[in-house]
């Protein structure tokens, strides 16, 4: 993928108006600098922390990364892992949790190419049938909540537009007092005609949909186009479960184990996901086609695609842990969380990095490779000046060799 977009991304860029426009929508000027930094990515040259064993002085780099959305696979790969890890261990409860899925009609999905800020409120349509559906299962208690956390992906199998909705929601809720009460069924049928109302009522407030056009869509009576599912769950005490659930709804566009090309080949080989136990179709594109379809999965910078509910929101979290944690007397909204860090903490937290890449790579970066010592961070270079003199006598001491980023060690991020 890396040579792909070497060779061919400004080709495509100088075609996009005349071949990708009326498919993919305008050019977006952001996307240069996301290709520019992708680029960069896990290139010594363009940065890299030197980290080093505190007992027999073993040395390596760690080239920093793009830190890309929606582009690059070993960043996002790594946004997965975080964002699971923030999810298990911050976030959910330990209950039951089901996957729900949504999706809405082909003749709707390029609403959402050309206007991405609906996708926020196709999240909270979303919302809304979930957390009325649960509540009316639950029957009449007071000021009973459930929670939701949900994620815009715009990526269908083989990169084709197909805005879609994953997510995790408690299989029941609680009431104000914090009592879990558990909702054993809801209605997919009931799900699905009560989220159509909600999308295509937000689409008409805002101008998105015709008259003509929304009696059409309402006509459908038998197939609607619109479709819920909530049929994958995970157990309480399945956190490794949990944990691969969320990074999927979370994955990249782009799976590169299921993309092949040559550089300077004709066609990009891409193999679908099974269906029923067969194996895969493989799918084969042109190679400026295929670029084009990824970037046109970009996402806005500052366009946030997870969202968060009801009893898993920033505002019922951060209530329920001020209750437990903190006092009238030390809860001052002017005071920085970072300065009542102790030394340990501080330490623990600049350690995250290493944290993601155990849950993704199975090995510990900050464990000496050849004495067993604890490795820690003595500098990030960002200098050119400086990098190109560390480069350089690193090759005349043969200890690094080029090689075609980015790749498993130099996709680990820098930090300090």
């Amino acid at each position: 993928m890396y040579r792909l977009v070497e060779a061919h991304y400004e080709e495509v860029k100088g075609q996009w108006e005349e071949r990708f426009e009326v498919r993919y929508g305008r050019w977006r000027g952001f996307v240069d600098d996301v290709v520019m930094r992708y680029l960069d990515c896990g290139v010594f040259e363009a940065g890299f922390a030197r980290v080093q064993c505190r007992e027999c002085h073993t040395e390596y780099l760690v080239a920093c990364s793009c830190k890309g959305r929606g582009l690059c696979p070993s960043c996002g790969s790594k946004r997965a892992a975080a964002f699971a890890a923030f999810l298990r261990d911050e976030v959910l409860e330990p209950v039951g949790h089901k996957m729900w899925t949504f999706t809405v009609p082909k003749m709707l999905r390029p609403y959402f190419l050309h206007h991405r800020g609906p996708l926020g409120r196709l999240c909270h349509a979303a919302w809304e049938t979930v957390s009325e559906l649960i509540a009316a299962a639950a029957g009449d208690l007071d000021d009973f909540r459930t929670g939701m956390v949900v994620v815009a992906q715009t990526a269908g199998d083989a990169l084709g537009l197909h805005p879609h909705l994953h997510a995790l929601v408690p299989r029941g809720g609680w009431t104000r007092t914090g009592a879990w009460v558990p909702v054993p069924f809801v209605d997919p049928g009931a799900a699905e005609l009560l989220f159509r109302h909600k999308v295509l009522s937000s689409m008409k407030d805002e101008g998105l949909l015709s008259e003509e056009r929304l009696a059409l869509l309402l006509s459908w009576q038998h197939h609607t186009g619109f479709s819920v599912d909530s049929s994958v769950k995970v157990e309480p005490e399945d956190g490794a479960g949990l944990e691969r659930l969320t990074r999927y709804i979370m994955r990249p566009p782009l799976s590169l184990e299921r993309m092949r090309w040559s550089e300077g080949g004709r066609e990009v080989a891409y193999t679908l996901k099974p269906k029923e136990g067969q194996p895969g179709a493989q799918q084969r594109l042109d190679p400026l086609d295929f670029l084009a379809r990824l970037l046109a999965h970009v996402p806005e910078p500052r366009l946030h695609l997870a969202h968060y509910y009801g009893w898993y929101s920033n505002v019922s979290r951060g209530r329920r842990r001020k209750g437990r944690d903190a006092s009238p007397s030390t809860a001052s909204p002017d005071r920085n969380v970072a300065d009542e860090l102790s030394p340990a903490e501080r330490r623990a937290r600049r350690r995250r990095w290493a944290q993601l890449v155990r849950r993704v790579y199975e090995v510990d970066p900050l464990v000496c490779p050849e004495c067993g010592g604890e490795m820690r961070i003595i500098s990030v270079i960002l200098d050119p000046a400086v990098i190109t003199t560390i480069l350089d006598h690193l090759r005349r001491k043969r200890q690094t060799d080029p090689r075609a980023p980015p790749n498993a060690a130099a996709s680990l991020e820098a930090a300090s």
